[in-house]
């Protein structure tokens, strides 16, 4: 079996994800397993369509099939997720420090400012 990267399942995910009636899925997924009928309920488009929606999921490791009985029920697989959850927060940290930087910088430059302003006030 071919391993796959990091970057290729981040990749893969965030693909998966640009797409609204994935992220629709998605959503509906996290509140429990589906069937592609009950998956495909709220939108507008053909049970294929949907079936290929969920094999972009499947193969981006978002889902996966079970089997009930009958039923062959999709279910949110949380790592996917989580690595690309933790991705963005190692960027988040990134851009708060840069914020708390440029935050600093403003202070100084108003307590700089400010008795230039006075004096000229004064005047």
């Amino acid at each position: 079996m071919e391993q796959i990267s990091a970057a290729d399942r981040l990749d893969a995910v965030f693909a998966a994800l640009a797409d609204p009636t994935r992220r629709a899925i998605v959503a509906r997924l996290a509140e429990g397993e589906a069937t592609v009928s009950e998956l495909g309920e709220p939108f507008d488009m053909s049970q294929p369509a949907i079936s290929k929606h969920l094999k972009v999921l499947e193969r981006a490791g978002l889902i996966s099939t079970g089997q009930d009985a009958q039923r062959r029920p999709r279910k949110l697989e949380p790592e996917p997720l989580e690595e690309a959850v933790d991705w963005i927060e190692r960027y988040r940290e990134i851009w708060e420090e840069n914020y708390q930087r440029l935050d600093a910088l403003l202070e100084e430059l108003k307590r700089q400012t400010a008795p230039a302003r006075r004096k000229r006030r004064k005047k």
